[in-house]
């Protein structure tokens, strides 16, 4: 359980590192104290939406259409707190609305008190969690909507925060550095539904995601290619970014390409082996976030 929402989190936290690095590297004239406390605030905020909100309003929706019951996935199928008797659904989903109503609290402060920043990052946040599985939404159910319409907002205006805040302007380097990060999870995301093709199709409603309508349209051996869409996508930013940030670009170009390769040579029918890539492109979209902080 613990595993699956840091899995998910974990994602955020290199998000967030990877432009709030260059604030502590390259401008002698903020202060340090200061980042390292807006970091933290950013890495709890992303934590309680991504890490929890977002898994919990996930785990009451596929619990009801029954999809977690069907997955045999090791990342994937949910946290399971509900199949595991950790939560009933009802507790479940009181801890979610308590969650849900601090947050929004939280947001209404941060207007009051003059942190409007931080009070808009907190609407996005909680619209990234809600709308990703609660109705009339439910993108997490529409092909590419997930992805597009919840996530990637989400994740972009996690990555900008920190410059945002920091910053008079957010600077070039730091929306590729968003855009990078925000689409190689959207990427990493794919993934993590393929072992769930099967039960997502069982699921009532159907849980169409954009690995399943692949599936459906081109057969199974298209399960990786939404995936390697969205690497593709990365791999037009990094050449782009070669510009103005040459080493930067190159290395990112390099890293997509391989992890292309890598889901070329996956067996999407093996659950085993697409968990065994989907820990990999973790990795891989970690070190491209450290290393995009490293180098603007």
């Amino acid at each position: 359980m613990l595993t699956r929402i840091l899995a998910v989190a974990f994602s955020s936290f290199i998000t967030i590192l990877s432009t709030t690095i260059p604030l502590i590297l390259f401008y002698p004239e903020l202060n340090n104290g200061t980042i390292l406390i807006l970091c933290a605030i950013l890495l709890l905020g992303s934590f309680l939406t991504h890490g929890l909100l977002t898994h919990i309003v996930n785990d009451l929706a596929d619990f009801k259409s029954g999809t977690d019951d069907y997955s045999p996935g090791v990342l994937s199928g949910g946290s399971r707190v509900i199949q595991e008797k950790v939560f009933t659904y009802s507790q479940l989903k009181l801890f979610g609305i308590i969650l849900c109503i601090a947050m929004v609290i939280t947001a209404i402060f941060f207007f009051i008190f003059g942190h409007v920043k931080l009070g808009i990052l907190t609407i996005i946040g909680i619209w990234g969690a809600l709308s990703y599985s609660m109705k009339p939404f439910i993108f997490a159910y529409r092909p590419f909507a997930g992805e597009w319409f919840s996530l990637f907002p989400s994740m972009l205006f996690l990555g900008l925060a920190a410059p945002w805040i920091m910053l008079d302007a957010i600077p070039v380097w730091a929306w590729f550095n968003a855009a990078i990060n925000a689409i190689w999870c959207m990427s990493w995301v794919m993934v993590h539904h393929i072992p769930d093709i099967d039960a997502d199709q069982k699921a009532r409603p159907v849980k169409n995601t954009t690995v399943l309508y692949a599936v459906n349209r081109w057969g199974r051996r298209a399960a990786h290619m939404p995936a390697v869409l969205y690497l593709i996508l990365v791999a037009a930013l990094a050449i782009m970014m070669t510009s103005t940030r040459e080493f930067a670009g190159i290395v990112t170009l390099i890293l997509s390409i391989v992890t292309v390769l890598m889901l070329f040579d996956m067996k999407n029918g093996d659950v085993e082996a697409v968990t065994a890539v989907e820990k990999k492109m973790l990795i891989m979209a970690s070190v491209t976030a450290i290393l995009l902080g490293l180098t603007i």
